[in-house]
């Protein structure tokens, strides 16, 4: 099979069922025009306008640099405790009633707790993205922590294997297939946080400039918000996918041996 039939493949995959919907969507408002669901057309011609000047430095950066920063807090510190409650027994039986309590809190009402915690500025934000986002990592990393293979792990006790070099050479590669799939489900959260604490108290960002549109009744502009977040969404879960293969490259040559 050719390079370009392969690209043309690829491009279909990815770009197949998006253009249906839109292409659907298309169809339904020219069949049922509605003042509150435009045409993509008319969200298209806005988008330009309101993401393309001024917005993009005073809205989005600063939501991506929120995300960012939220995102990597939590990952660093979610495979950190995770690495070391799973390594450990007994503190994996003393964390573990906390856990399960706080796991069970949904993020979003701790909001008001952070916001007078630690007042309304960018802090705020990114407290507000690593309360949930923390969540999947911890949790996975736990997991994959506790499932190292025990020939593998007696086999690098006898190579003499030990403390940091354990830790990197063995659990956490053995680990990274779990600790991978928490970074994936924390990013998506970790976009719904950000966009909610934009929502609650904030003067710029893409949630808060979405949410001032709605109450403006400038909808085709806060239609191309939510397009803008979903736009985000697709392009960061790509950039993942290939620092995930980059990761698991041993992993997948051993699936699909």
């Amino acid at each position: 099979m050719s390079r370009a039939v392969r690209l043309v493949r690829g491009a279909l995959r990815v770009l197949g069922l998006p253009v249906l919907l839109v292409l659907g969507w298309w169809a339904w408002s020219v069949w049922r025009p509605s003042f509150y669901v435009p045409s993509p057309q008319r969200i298209a011609a806005v988008f330009g306008d309101v993401w393309l000047t001024a917005r993009l430095g005073d809205d989005v950066l600063p939501s991506l640099l929120r995300l960012l920063a939220g995102y990597v807090l939590a990952a660093l510190l979610g495979v950190a405790l995770g690495t070391a409650i799973g390594l450990s027994a007994r503190l994996r039986a003393a964390t573990e009633p906390a856990l399960e309590f706080f796991r069970a809190i949904p993020p979003p009402v701790l909001v008001p707790l952070i916001m007078l915690v630690a007042g309304l500025d960018t802090a705020m934000k990114v407290l507000v993205i690593v309360s949930g986002a923390i969540w999947p990592v911890l949790l996975n990393t736990i997991e994959g922590v506790r499932a190292v293979d025990e020939v593998l792990s007696d086999t690098a006790r006898v190579y003499g294997l030990r403390g940091p070099a354990r830790l990197r050479r063995l659990v956490l590669p053995a680990a990274s297939p779990q600790i991978m799939a928490g970074l994936r489900q924390a990013l998506s959260i970790a976009i719904i946080l950000m966009v909610i604490a934009e929502m609650f108290a904030s003067t710029s960002g893409i949630g808060h400039t979405v949410v001032l549109f709605q109450r403006q009744f400038q909808i085709p502009q806060m239609w191309s918000g939510i397009v803008l977040l979903g736009l985000v969404g697709f392009l960061l879960s790509l950039a993942f996918r290939a620092l995930e293969r980059r990761v698991l490259h041993w992993h997948q040559r051993e699936t699909h041996a």
